[in-house]
């Protein structure tokens, strides 16, 4: 009877690698990688704010960073998730749109006075001024900077992954697909 042997010396370095990956390097890089998702992602939302010409953005535009304490910004390792937000109380209003006064109430005065910058009038709310106009409700049209950067995110995404697995594969593997 004939006898056949395997050579198994490849395939248990192989595992090695896969558990030396798996302890930590990987989990890390994943992790990583994760956290870069959501840079880009703030940077293209930033994009897109300025992009789009929200009205009087500074405030909004800032609170997409992460590290203050104002800013949501999760990051949770063993369940991969990310949550990247603002404590802003005006962006769900700018990004979906609103009316100009509370459903019921017709006409509302908002204390401020009018400046000239750039070349433009622009209304400095001021609380407390005897000046200021007089808004009619009407709906204001959001600009929709949040589903948009969402949607250039997905587009980039399957590039960036596959970028990001080769150089996985080329780190951890490197030896084992090359011959």
């Amino acid at each position: 009877m004939a006898q056949v042997t395997f050579d198994t010396v490849e395939l248990e370095n192989f595992v090695k690698r896969l558990g030396k990956a798996a302890q930590g390097d990987f989990k890390r890089a994943l992790n990583k990688f994760l956290e870069g998702l959501g840079m880009e992602f703030l940077r293209i939302l930033q994009d897109e704010i300025v992009r789009r010409n929200v009205l009087d953005y500074r405030l909004l535009l800032h609170s997409f960073q992460k590290g203050d304490g104002e800013n949501v910004w999760t990051l949770d390792e063993n369940g991969l998730t990310l949550e990247v937000g603002t404590n802003v109380e005006y962006a769900k209003f700018v990004n979906d749109g609103h009316w100009t006064n509370p459903k019921g109430i017709e006409r509302r005065f908002v204390p401020g006075h009018w400046e000239k910058a750039n070349g433009k009038d622009r209304f400095i709310y001021a609380p407390g001024e005897k000046t200021g106009m007089v808004l009619k409700m009407k709906w204001v049209e959001g600009s929709h900077y949040w589903e948009s950067s969402i949607r250039i995110l997905e587009k980039l995404y399957p590039e960036l992954l596959e970028k990001k697995l080769q150089s996985w594969l080329d780190e951890y593997f490197k030896d084992f697909f090359v011959r």
